[in-house]
């Protein structure tokens, strides 16, 4: 996980997705199938910038955030956000301490050493969650 802050535009690139989802992936394999994903709570609008310590992009509509203290957000965007899965990474801009549901967020590409923004995706809510590993025992 690297964090990019070029500016005052802070960017979050996910490197490697150790996250699980329940729905569909298609031909993607990752450790995402290790995991089951129980939701704790009900879905809350925003969640502290200063509190997020990486982010995990699973999908082109789904993004985990981990936070400082260990808890971790599921955001299941409305739409598909083109070039998310590819990229691992993403930008936004805020001004308050908070990412909200109401917020858009740009996929960042880099090419030829080049950082670009792509296309804009809004975020949908932010749904804690509890990941357990497939292969625990449940007694």
């Amino acid at each position: 996980m690297r964090i990019l802050a070029p500016l005052m535009i802070p960017a979050l690139l996910a490197l490697g997705g150790c996250a699980a989802t329940d729905t569909a992936m298609g031909d993607r394999t990752s450790v995402d199938d290790q995991y089951m994903i129980r939701m704790v709570g009900e879905p809350e609008s925003c969640i502290r910038r200063s509190s997020i310590r990486s982010t995990d992009v699973i999908d082109d509509q789904t993004i985990d955030f981990r936070m400082n203290n260990g808890d971790i957000y599921r955001n299941t965007l409305p739409n598909k956000c083109s070039g998310l899965a590819f990229e691992e990474a993403f930008s936004y801009k805020t001004s308050t301490n908070q990412l909200c549901s109401v917020d858009i967020i740009h996929v960042l590409d880099q090419t030829a050493g080049r950082l670009d923004t792509r296309g804009a995706c809004g975020l949908g809510k932010f749904q804690p969650i509890e990941k357990i590993r497939k292969d625990q025992d449940e007694d």
